[in-house]
C-alpha cells in the first residue's frame, strides 16, 4: 500500500510540474503536517494523526444539538434572533416565516456564527428575496483542533438535521422549501443534516467540501443527502484544502477547481467558493458546461450541456461534473 501511495504521488507530482492535467488516479493523499485555513482568514499548521479531544466528543455526541442557531429576516437583517431546539416559542416568537423558503449557512473550522462568509451570503439572500436565513454557529466544536473538529462534524451534523425536524413540526415550514448551504468543513456538516432529514431538504450545497481527513471518510456529504446535491470546487489542487474530487449530484470546478483568478494563496482559493455562491445568489450568471472526464476540466475542453452554478432556485436539477470560466474579482 505504501508502495502505492508513493507512485501515485510520484505521477501526481510529475504531471504538476510538467503542467499536465491529473486524472482521478485515486483519492488526494495529504502530508501528516499541512497548512489549513481557518474561517477566522489564517493559516494554521495542523497534525492529521493528532489524537482527537475525546472529551469534547462524547459530549457532543450525547448533546449534538448544542449549537446556536441565528434568524435573520427581512424584518431583522442585521440583529439576529437566536431560534433553541426544544423550544417552540423560541420560533414561534420570532419572525420565522414558514410560508417563505429557509436557507441554512454553516461555517468552516475555527469559524463561528460572524465570519465573512456569513453575512455576505445572508445580504446576497436577503437583498433579493424574502427569507428566513438560519446560521449555524456551531463554534464550540470548530474552534477545537482540525482532527478533533472533522470527528464531531457528524454528531453535530446530525444535530442540525434534528433542528430542522424541530422546526417543520412547529412551524409546518416544509423541507421542500430548505436549502443547506456549508462551506469546507461545514459541508460535510450540512450534508450529515440532510441525512438526519432522510434527504427531504430541497437542496444542499457543499462549498468547497474539506479534503484532509475526508478522502475516505463515509460521513463526507454525498448525493443522497438532499433531493439535490451541489458542490462547488475551488482549491482542489495536489496541495489545496479542497476535496478536489465529485461528490455531488454535480459538481462544479471553476477555472479547473484547482486555482482560481486574482488568488495568489490556497486560502483565497478557498474562499472563493462562498463568494462565488453569493454572487450566484444575486445574479445567476455563471454557467458550466457537463465535462466527460477530469482532464476536460483541466485542459478547459468541456462543450456538454449548460448548467448553472450555485443560485437560490429550490427545485434546481442537474448530474455531472461542470467547468465554469470566471472573472478575477467580484461579481466574477
Amino acid at each position: 500500500m505504501q508502495r502505492l501511495y508513493l507512485l501515485l504521488t510520484f505521477i501526481c507530482t510529475v504531471c504538476v510540474a510538467a503542467g499536465l492535467p491529473v486524472e482521478n488516479v485515486g483519492e488526494k493523499i495529504y502530508p501528516r503536517f499541512m497548512e489549513i485555513p481557518g474561517d477566522d482568514g489564517l493559516m494554521h499548521k495542523v497534525d492529521l494523526e493528532e489524537e482527537p479531544d475525546m472529551e469534547l466528543l462524547n459530549e457532543i455526541a450525547r448533546n449534538p444539538a448544542n449549537n446556536q442557531y441565528l434568524l435573520y429576516t427581512r424584518r431583522n437583517p442585521r440583529l439576529s434572533q437566536t431560534l433553541r431546539m426544544n423550544n417552540a416559542a423560541s420560533i414561534t416568537g420570532s419572525n420565522f416565516n414558514a410560508r417563505v423558503p429557509t436557507v441554512i449557512v454553516a461555517h468552516g473550522w475555527l469559524g463561528n456564527g460572524y465570519n465573512n462568509l456569513n453575512p455576505v451570503v445572508r445580504a446576497a439572500y436577503l437583498d433579493k428575496s424574502d427569507v428566513n436565513v438560519i446560521i449555524v454557529d456551531w463554534s464550540r466544536l470548530a474552534l477545537s483542533t482540525y482532527p478533533t473538529a472533522v470527528r464531531g462534524v457528524p454528531a453535530v451534523g446530525r444535530g442540525v438535521g434534528e433542528f430542522l425536524v424541530f422546526l417543520n413540526r412547529v412551524t409546518g415550514a416544509p423541507f421542500n422549501t430548505m436549502h443547506l448551504v456549508g462551506f469546507s468543513l461545514g459541508a460535510h456538516l450540512v450534508g450529515n443534516a440532510g441525512r438526519a432529514m432522510s434527504g427531504r431538504a430541497a437542496r444542499v450545497t457543499g462549498l468547497d467540501p474539506a479534503g484532509p481527513l475526508w478522502n475516505l471518510n463515509s460521513d463526507r456529504i454525498r448525493p443522497t443527502d438532499g433531493v439535490y446535491v451541489e458542490a462547488i470546487h475551488t482549491d482542489g489542487g495536489t496541495g489545496g484544502l479542497g476535496i478536489g474530487s465529485s461528490v455531488a449530484n454535480a459538481d462544479f470546478f471553476p477555472n479547473g477547481g484547482n486555482s482560481q483568478p486574482g488568488c495568489l494563496t490556497s486560502l483565497c482559493n478557498h474562499n472563493r467558493a462562498w463568494e462565488l455562491f453569493a454572487s450566484t445568489v444575486t445574479r445567476n450568471h455563471l454557467v458550466g458546461n457537463q465535462c466527460s472526464s477530469m482532464s476536460q476540466v483541466s485542459w478547459n475542453t468541456c462543450r456538454g450541456s449548460t448548467l448553472h452554478m450555485g443560485n437560490d432556485i429550490l427545485t434546481k436539477t442537474g448530474s455531472g461534473i461542470y467547468r465554469v470560466n470566471t472573472g478575477r474579482s467580484y461579481p466574477y
